[in-house]
């Protein structure tokens, strides 16, 4: 016990073997949504344009990867005055954008 790990008889479930609880519940919500797949489609149609992005827009996340987050550093000092200048600009026009959709 010097390492600091709980150890016991029982192993558990052997790595990458399926949950079989969780593998029934996936079985039935697939089961489900395909008997009701028209009626999706149906109550889909009868939403507005918003609501129909909003929709897409979640549904989307299980149809493609997700992006993973990046970062992006930049050394300022390294830049021109051009291209300083230019990046202040899109700053500034981006700001004023966004001032006149509020």
């Amino acid at each position: 016990m010097g390492d600091g790990k709980f150890k016991h008889g029982n192993p558990g479930r052997p790595k990458g073997a399926v949950n079989k609880k969780t593998q029934n519940l996936r079985e039935k919500i697939n089961e489900f949504l395909n008997n009701q797949w028209g009626n999706l489609i149906e109550s889909y149609n009868e939403l507005d344009a918003r609501d129909k992005f909003l929709f897409f827009e979640k549904l989307l996340q299980y149809g493609l990867p997700k992006l993973q987050a990046t970062s992006l550093t930049m050394d300022f000092e390294k830049l021109n005055e051009e291209q300083l200048d230019e990046i202040i600009n899109a700053l500034i026009q981006k700001s004023n954008e966004q001032e006149r959709k509020s």
